[in-house]
């Protein structure tokens, strides 16, 4: 799914932002989507001093500072270990994915609670027996090539998350680092701060109690532009997971560090008269109702053959669907696009809670709105994404005459993504398929939880990459194995040439005692406090004694205790601290010099 959106999300709303907040808005700037950095409420406005100020930027590359020192210590462990960490996290993760789908559902605003819930199991123990059995730490031997592979994690993963998929996208984000062994430093989108923030700081006890060096979760608090734009474009940073709008997904690829990225979606369905239309009908209906279409995947406009509408439409509305005239899709159209952009107060809102701001009367068990309209152009905005359950509905003469309507779809928007087919026809499948420029194509399935992999055997994502269509870096939906490199030991090609015995060898091992707290140099406050689990100070991720020793960091700086004066010691005079600072800063220059 794309940056925010999707069953990875799509930040979305409408927020009075920055001209800085507009660049980095999580969903594309013409859909009216939030900045993807754009405060909070009661976070510091974008470009305050206590959002922009030097401070703040200083703890937060502290951060990535100790993610670098968790990556290094984890990536020495062994299988067994890392399974234990990652599983753990998991099982905490899935045992509060209730919890956090009400509390997503009640800061943002967007979505079905219930539904929430779904995603977040998906992404917390579901995601982990996914993959459990495939081994990112071990050599991989193969002796007919002559080759062996030992793997090597990226470092430090950047996660972006948005505010509609929030919590899930953190579930599945740093359980594909741990199964890697990577460290993370998570970035929630503002909307959704606290729940991301209170998920990351339970994952980062989980992992800590299990074993895992102390930072290799940690999240970012009071989310600024500037801020993110420093993590992004930081040499600490060894790849960026960017789930978000265009602009965020631009800002990270600009970034100089690699990002794995992805785009937007506007699914096509295409219905044609050999599909199940009973099945075909409660599919579409349930997912393009599934937590009020918040996630990218879910379908935009649904195409279908003529023989099949009448029939399709009435078990539509069997199924609690209205099918609204041609007065009811203007005013609807006028709502959702003011000024020909995508209303943010209906992004996530059920159909009754839509019509009823669009001047419609619809039953209050209204599940999908469906709006028809004559020909899919660019300038019919109903033809365009829309993160909430309003269905286009466009019909073909013939299923050739639906697949280019389809394409038609995409070049507006979704390259490269994802689209449907309900249909008993190979030859109309596959040449679907072909026609239509998206990476993954669900057949008989409803796309929102087909193409994210919930309801396919595609891999379970709440990321999907857009590939060369979509300008991604991606054109799979993100696995751990995105996160991990393999460096290659190659011997001669030669017959003669001997392959050593590697049956024996093993990578990393079981860390020995107990896991080694974060340096902290002594002269700072609280260094002898402890985080979660007694490894050491959490910045910016944990809890207990470490927020008491942020807390007494006057002004964000480290370098100085709260009555003033440094820990454990007499005041120093500013003046003299300035003066030891200047020579301290000369003497590096002139070692950087040789």
């Amino acid at each position: 799914m794309t940056a925010a959106r999707a069953a990875g999300g799509h930040a979305a709303g409408r927020a009075a932002a920055s001209p800085a907040a507009d660049r980095l808005a999580a969903g594309r700037p013409t859909a009216g989507s939030p900045a993807a950095a754009s405060p909070a409420a009661g976070s510091p406005a974008a470009g305050s001093p206590a959002a922009g100020s030097p401070a703040a930027t200083h703890r937060a590359r502290q951060m990535l500072a100790r993610a670098h020192w968790a990556a290094g210590a984890f990536t020495g462990y062994d299988r067994a270990s890392v399974l234990r960490i990652a599983g753990a996290v998991a099982a905490a993760a899935h045992s509060q994915a209730r919890r956090y789908a009400e509390w997503a559902v009640k800061e943002t605003g967007f979505g079905v609670a219930e539904h929430k819930v779904i995603k977040n199991e998906a992404c917390s123990l579901g995601v982990f027996e996914r993959y459990r059995d495939e081994d990112f730490v071990s050599p991989r031997i193969d002796a007919e090539a002559k080759i062996v592979s030992l793997p090597r994690p990226a470092g430090v993963v950047l996660a972006l998350t948005p505010s509609t998929n929030p919590v899930c996208s953190v579930f599945f984000k740093v359980i594909l680092a741990l199964l890697t062994r990577n460290a993370i430093v998570v970035s929630p989108h503002p909307m959704a701060q606290d729940c991301c923030a209170d998920a990351a700081r339970l994952l980062a006890g989980a992992a800590t109690e299990a074993g895992a060096p102390d930072g290799t979760i940690q999240v970012v608090q009071d989310v600024t532009v500037p801020l993110i734009e420093a993590l992004m474009a930081d040499p600490v940073t060894s790849v960026i997971v960017a789930t978000g709008g265009t602009a965020v997904v631009r800002a990270a690829h600009r970034s100089g560090n690699p990002a794995l990225g992805v785009g937007p979606g506007n699914v096509p369905v295409l219905v044609d008269a050999t599909a199940d239309l009973a099945a075909a009908a409660r599919l579409i209906t349930e997912s393009k109702a599934f937590d009020n279409a918040v996630l990218c995947t879910n379908e935009s406009v649904l195409i279908v053959e003529d023989p099949a509408a009448a029939g399709l439409l009435r078990e539509m509305q069997r199924r609690h669907a209205v099918l609204l005239d041609e007065a009811g899709r203007d005013k609807l159209r006028d709502y959702l696009f003011p000024a020909g952009r995508l209303n943010g107060e209906a992004i996530g809102k059920d159909a009754a809670w839509i019509a009823a701001r669009a001047g419609l009367r619809v039953p209050p068990r209204t599940k999908v709105l469906l709006a028809p309209f004559d020909l899919v152009l660019p300038e019919e905005k109903l033809a365009s994404e829309k993160l909430c359950p309003v269905l286009g509905v466009v019909r073909a003469q013939s299923a050739a005459q639906g697949i280019e309507a389809a394409r038609a779809v995409v070049r507006i928007g979704g390259a490269g993504h994802s689209a449907a087919v309900h249909s008993q026809d190979p030859p109309t499948i596959i040449r679907f398929a072909e026609r239509v420029p998206v990476l993954r194509v669900a057949v008989n399935a409803g796309n929102s939880t087909g193409s994210a992999g919930l309801d396919t055997n595609l891999a379970p994502s709440m990321t999907l990459g857009t590939g060369f269509p979509g300008h991604s870096s991606i054109g799979e939906n993100l696995e751990p194995r995105h996160l991990v490199n393999w460096t290659q030991v190659a011997y001669h090609s030669a017959a003669d040439a001997v392959f050593h015995d590697f049956g024996g060898v093993t990578s990393g091992q079981p860390p020995a005692g107990p896991v080694p707290a974060y340096p902290v140099a002594s002269n700072l406050p609280g260094a002898g406090l402890t985080g979660p689990a007694g490894n050491g100070p959490a910045l910016g991720g944990g809890a207990g004694p470490a927020a008491e020793w942020s807390a007494s960091w006057p002004a964000g700086r480290p370098d100085r205790a709260a009555g003033g004066g440094q820990a454990g010691s007499a005041a120093v005079p500013d003046a003299i601290r300035e003066q030891l600072r200047a020579l301290i800063i000369e003497e590096l220059q002139q070692l950087g010099k040789g």
